[in-house]
């Protein structure tokens, strides 16, 4: 499992961002992708210049979101 530092190493260039929202898409929107194996970037739909956040699945998890809900498998 990689720890915080090691996260924000990963190269996103190649990651494949879905989008999910909370409510209306103006409000509310986030991205999530898998950047590797135990590692998912978290991005802001309405600032995509913003650099994602990184957690391992666990933290993911504990954060409350659900990959499925963006139609990814954990």
């Amino acid at each position: 499992m990689p720890n915080g530092t090691d996260l924000y190493t990963l190269d996103l260039s190649d990651a494949s961002f879905v989008k999910a929202c909370g409510g209306p898409c103006t409000e509310g929107c986030v991205t999530l992708a898998r950047i590797g194996e135990d590692a998912w970037a978290l991005g802001d739909s309405k600032r995509p210049e913003a650099q994602p956040l990184r957690f391992t699945t666990e933290e993911l998890a504990v954060a409350g979101i659900d990959p499925v809900r963006f139609g990814l498998t954990v």
